[in-house]
Formats: C-alpha cells, sequence, structure tokens
C-alpha cells in the first residue's frame, strides 16, 4: 500500500539522487571534512574552541545536504570525536513538509558537555534530538561570544555554512544513527 509515509521516502530518495555528494563517503573522507569543519568552526568562534575543549564527545557533521519542493529532507555523514579521535561514523536525517523550495549544505557540531549525554547517546540506537535529548543551538552574540546559559547545557549545538554561523534553525527531529565505514 502506498500511504503519506511511503510518498515521503520515495520523495526524499528522488531530491538526494540529484546531489551526488550525498553517495556513501569513505573514512578517511569523513574524516578530513570533520577537521575542516571544526577548524571553521574554531576560527569563527574562540568560545565555540573553549567549549570544545570542555566536551565530553564531539559529534560532527560536515556536510548536511538539505533540499525540498514541498517535501524536503536532509542528510549528512560525520563522526563521533572522544579525545581528539574518532570512535564512531554516523549519519543524520531528517524530513520536512512545508513551503521549500532548493537545497542548501550545512555543517552541524554537536557537543556532548557531560560523559552521562555523551553515554547516553553513544548507548542508543538511534538518537532522535528533541526526543532523546534536548540540543541547545548557540548562537553568537558581540565579540564571538556564546550565551551564558547555552553555554550551561548538557548537549550545545552549532549550524553554520561557509557564510557563518547560521540563525533559527534546529536540530530537533533529526535521527542520529551509527553507520559502518
Amino acid at each position: 500500500m502506498f500511504d503519506s509515509r511511503n510518498l515521503l521516502l520515495a520523495s526524499l530518495l528522488c531530491l538526494f539522487s540529484f546531489i551526488p555528494e550525498t553517495q556513501a563517503a569513505s573514512a578517511q573522507e569523513i574524516n578530513a571534512k570533520v577537521q575542516e569543519a571544526l577548524s571553521t568552526l574554531y576560527k569563527n568562534s574562540s568560545s565555540a574552541k573553549n567549549l570544545a575543549g570542555k566536551a565530553a564527545g564531539i559529534l560532527v557533521f560536515p556536510e548536511v545536504y538539505k533540499a525540498g519542493i514541498g517535501i524536503g529532507g536532509e542528510y549528512g555523514e560525520g563522526a563521533l570525536l572522544v579525545g581528539g579521535k574518532t570512535q564512531h561514523y554516523y549519519n543524520v536525517v531528517s524530513a520536512s513538509i512545508g513551503f521549500q523550495l532548493g537545497a542548501q549544505v550545512k555543517s552541524e557540531i554537536i557537543l556532548f558537555m557531560t560523559k552521562d549525554a555523551l553515554r547516553k547517546f553513544r548507548n542508543s540506537d538511534g538518537w532522535e534530538a528533541g526526543v532523546d535529548g534536548s540540543v541547545a543551538i548557540a548562537t553568537l552574540g558581540a565579540g564571538g561570544e556564546i550565551d551564558t546559559n547555552t553555554a550551561q547545557q548538557p548537549i550545545i549545538g552549532f549550524i553554520f555554512s561557509n557564510k557563518g554561523l547560521m540563525y533559527n534553525l534546529s536540530i530537533e527531529g533529526a535521527k542520529i544513527t551509527k553507520i559502518d565505514r
């Protein structure tokens, strides 16, 4: 039976078939892009670099592709770093319905500030932002400083593009799943 969920999945497959970079990347490619994304974030905010230095783990999706024509979706692959070393690889997937047209690429970095938040993430079969853990999205104030309240949260997210930190975006509803590389 072809229900609305199957229609959504079929639409997403069609959308992402036009973006060649969404093909599975190798571990080496992901690792190189992860380091590049971290460098970009740190260059834009010393506060983000300081927070990352205190994090129990850092989940980096260097390229998250979003496309939509009424029905939209996002997909990206990344890595979890603990102690500066890659532990596992993950993908992030989300879908949306509503007014949308076009495509974009962005980077998402999630800092697990406590060992407990990191443990819950690592022990999940598929972690959904907003359900399995609330992600406080960082915004930068004057001088690149992060809001004090945000900096005290157990899970902090950064969303940015090559044009800098992006505002009014959310990771909520994104499903993050471990993948083999």
